[in-house]
């Protein structure tokens, strides 16, 4: 039998009426509750609790005989009182619940109420990072104090929480409820955060030194141990603690290890010595040279000849000027070696006219780039001769990549890229190294230019990419490269060459001006991201499709916010109504229509179909542009429309997918992986909203397979080409199966993370809960596994086969 722990997770005293105690947790099924305060019981309301975060959804996965609840105690004046009890009571069998003193009861009623959610403490750097939300009916300030109660100056950020106002539906409380803060500490063991009111005030001691920190979480799992004992026994509870000691499947896998397992060993190697390839191109390895350390191109030089595949020459150009201190060191390794080839200038080049250089020199078929001081894997050009024998056709290919410390023996920080991605190019250089030209494409775009230095490469691949087309563009998943790390280097310093930036803003609005795309480039959130703002004259009408089913309330706020904030005004919607049976839904329809010449509801009268209530709407839609929209999205950013409009209406775009949020302001939604969850599901799931995530991929504008019809803005030549969603879908998997469809007849679809939107869940059609409902599901995904074999068994293209299917957050597949 399952066995759970039910407990409370969160406690708080009402703000209306400081009697009323309210209290959220998981609940034995079928048991009734008997509040006890010093043997006498009080009343007790116990219900389903209303609203349910992402996390706690997540949880409740494995609650099987239990349930959330939400439960209400009346008290009476605690003055003198010892202890309440909450029991789940049936058939004369009592289980304790919850336990607290009068006296703890005492000091929170009437106070400034706080929940922490986390609290991270870097001791090696002395930062403690503090997250949570407080919550009373005035005005509440919140700042630290030290033991002393003296003041600690730190900047508190106040965040919006919409999950915390709708908990407290007995009064108004300020919007911005939650708060972050990094306090930068130096001999400070512990301080308080202060959350004030006026005269009425309450504290939380925030331990740093690491022995009080463990002894706080022993205390925790010690009293949930005990709990989970009295229900049920020690044999259990010893069963569940060798079980977390012994599951490894949660814990992050470590880079350093899993490199070791996945970099080819002395076998290995051998035999790709030994393959022989029908073709056996020839790669001439460009490197320009300014005053290189000896040690690090030696380094860079040995991996070269250590390379399995022997067609190669290694072209160095020596941009150090006539006095260069690298002379007699380069005439030792021509001598050493007739594929080594030193290209020597009389006058300091700068990096783009260096580079240049080198390639004049090459006669190869195929150009590789590489940095003077950074290591190539002994596979590398193997790889790459093994891709090109298996297709002939390409042209340009790439690898991924990870950094290196200055010794080279440590590894850290992959980067494990999607398949050719155009969109998130123009966010972020994310091709690098390793990258492959064929001689032939150099040819005909020339070489580095030099107004682009800093960005040189990254203008050069665009040029690249552009010449080849995405059909002749090859990723090859394995780390090839080790890109070596020091002070001055971009891959850990950034700022350190701000020109560089400069430049590759100039780099993609090049490409944008080379394929007649008006836009303006700004820089990104973080050095080395852009944001591309469409420049398009034409304000085409966007028809708004919104299925609805009662639930008034959702929709409301769903178009409120649509006229309360878009600033984008050229738009229709299309209401679908779908088989409503409240009086006040056909009453607000009228109002509705009444008021805003810009509403039309249709009426569609056949069974729930997503994809067939979505095509009836399309039908009656104006527009060139079709928003698919649920009815429980709120939009957060006024330009949201502008965002999706902007990448949708140029030519290879088909679909425009936003980032999404729960109310708990975790991601819901930040593009879709075919194979998460065994089918397809919704990238970075749960992470806080002010995450970046793996290579900052959450913020990034880019391709995906599939964006979730939620919020999808479609272009509507593309819509009717694929003949809108399948109505064979009847529920699940319709989005995507579009979107995959969309991809198919050759457009391309874009998630963009600066569209925002609240989504609150599609409350209208409830779960799967019901055997017709689970064969339904059943049947959908024995669809999509007809129609999509290849996919499932090959991988998504914008994910990489490094990366588990077993989570949603891009981390590395276990060993």
């Amino acid at each position: 039998m399952q066995r759970e722990l039910y407990e409370v997770e969160k406690d708080r005293f009402d703000l209306k009426d400081s009697s009323l105690y309210h209290l959220q947790g998981t609940w034995p099924k079928d048991h009734k509750p008997e509040a006890v305060l010093d043997g006498e019981k009080l009343p007790a309301a116990i219900s389903a609790q209303e609203r349910v975060s992402a996390l706690e959804r997540f949880k409740d996965l494995d609650l099987v005989n239990g349930e959330r609840v939400q439960m209400e105690i009346k008290l009476p004046d605690l003055e003198g009182k010892k202890k309440l009890v909450v029991y789940a009571v049936k058939g004369g069998k009592r289980i304790q619940w919850f336990a607290v003193s009068a006296a703890q009861l005492y000091r929170k009623q009437g106070k400034p109420q706080y929940f922490i959610e986390s609290i991270e403490v870097e001791s090696a750097e002395k930062i403690c990072r503090v997250r949570g939300w407080a919550a009373f009916n005035r005005p509440l300030t919140i700042r630290l104090e030290d033991r002393s109660r003296k003041e600690i100056p730190c900047e508190i950020t106040r965040l919006k929480r919409v999950d915390v106002q709708n908990q407290y539906q007995e009064t108004e409380i300020d919007e911005k409820s939650g708060f972050f803060f990094e306090f930068h500490y130096d001999n400070v063991k512990e301080f308080y955060i202060v959350f004030e009111a006026g005269n009425v005030r309450t504290l939380r001691l925030v331990h740093l030194q690491p022995q009080k920190r463990l002894a706080e979480k022993a205390a925790v799992y010690f009293r949930k141990g005990s709990r989970y004992m009295k229900l049920h026994g020690a044999a259990a509870l010893t069963g569940k603690v060798f079980g977390k000691v012994m599951n490894r499947k949660n814990r992050p896998v470590d880079y350093s290890k899993w490199i070791v397992k996945h970099l080819p060993d002395k076998a290995e190697l051998a035999e790709e010595r030994k393959t022989k390839f029908s073709w056996n191109p020839k790669f001439s390895i460009v490197i320009p040279l300014y005053k290189t350390p000896e040690k690090y191109l030696q380094q860079l030089v040995d991996s070269i000849e250590a390379q399995t595949y022997g067609n190669w020459e290694l072209c160095l150009s020596d941009g150090s000027g006539v006095d260069s201190p690298l002379t007699d060191y380069l005439a030792g390794l021509e001598k050493s070696d007739e594929r080594i080839r030193v290209i020597r200038n009389d006058q300091a080049l700068q990096i783009a006219e260096n580079t240049n250089a080198a390639m004049e020199a090459a006669t190869g078929d195929f150009i590789v780039f590489a940095d003077h001081d950074d290591e190539m894997t002994s596979d590398a050009l193997f790889q790459c001769v093994k891709a090109l024998n298996e297709n002939p056709e390409i042209e340009v290919l790439y690898s991924d990549e990870d950094k290196m410390s200055m010794d080279g023996h440590k590894f850290f920080q992959p980067h494990f890229k999607p398949d050719f991605n155009i969109d998130l190019l123009c966010t972020v250089n994310y091709i690098c190294h390793l990258f492959v030209v064929k001689k032939e494409i150099v040819d005909q775009i020339g070489m580095l230019k030099k107004e682009f230095d800093g960005a040189q490469d990254y203008d050069f691949v665009f040029r690249c990419v552009e010449a080849a087309g995405r059909e002749k563009i090859h990723h090859i998943p394995r780390i090839l490269y080790h890109w070596r790390c020091h002070e001055d280097s971009t891959a850990e310093n950034p700022e350190s060459k701000m020109y560089a930036f400069d430049a590759g803003a100039r780099a993609i609005k090049a490409h944008y001006d080379r394929i007649g795309v008006p836009v303006e480039i700004e820089k990104g959130e973080y050095l080395g991201l852009y944001r591309t703002k469409f420049l398009w004259e034409e304000k085409p009408l966007i028809s708004i499709i919104i299925p609805n089913k009662d639930h008034i309330d959702d929709l409301k706020r769903c178009i409120d916010s649509i006229e309360e904030k878009a600033t984008y005004r050229n738009y229709e919607y299309v209401i679908v109504e779908n088989n409503s049976t409240e009086d006040e839904t056909f009453a607000y329809y009228k109002e509705l229509e009444a008021s805003n010449p810009k509403a039309h509801v249709v009426y569609w009268d056949g069974i729930f179909n997503y994809s067939a209530i979505n095509n009836f709407g399309a039908s009656h839609a104006k527009g060139e542009y079709l928003l698919l929209l649920n009815n429980d999205t709120e939009i957060i950013s006024p330009d949201c429309l502008e965002q999706l409009l902007g990448y949708c209406m140029r030519p290879d775009v088909g679909a425009v997918g936003a980032r999404l949020y729960y109310e708990d302001d975790t991601v819901q939604h930040a593009g879709v992986v075919i194979g998460f969850g065994g089918i397809a599901g919704h990238c970075f799931v749960q992470q806080k909203r002010d995450a970046t995530g793996y290579c900052h991929r959450i913020i990034c504008a880019q391709d995906y397979s599939a964006v979730t019809a939620a919020c999808m803005m479609v272009k509507r030549e593309a819509f009717d080409k694929v003949h809108g969603l399948s109505e064979e879908f009847q529920v699940a998997f319709n989005d995507i199966d579009f979107c995959l469809r969309l991809g198919k007849a050759g457009y391309l679809v874009v998630y963009n993370p600066y569209a925002e939107l609240y989504h609150y869940e599609s409350k209208s059609r409830g779960l799967e809960d019901t055997p017709e409902k689970v064969a339904r599901f059943n049947r959908e995904i024995a669809s999509f596994e007809k129609h999509w074999p290849e996919i499932l068994r090959d991988g998504d293209p914008y994910y990489n086969p490094n990366l588990t299917l077993e989570s949603q957050d891009f981390s590395l597949k276990r060993i």
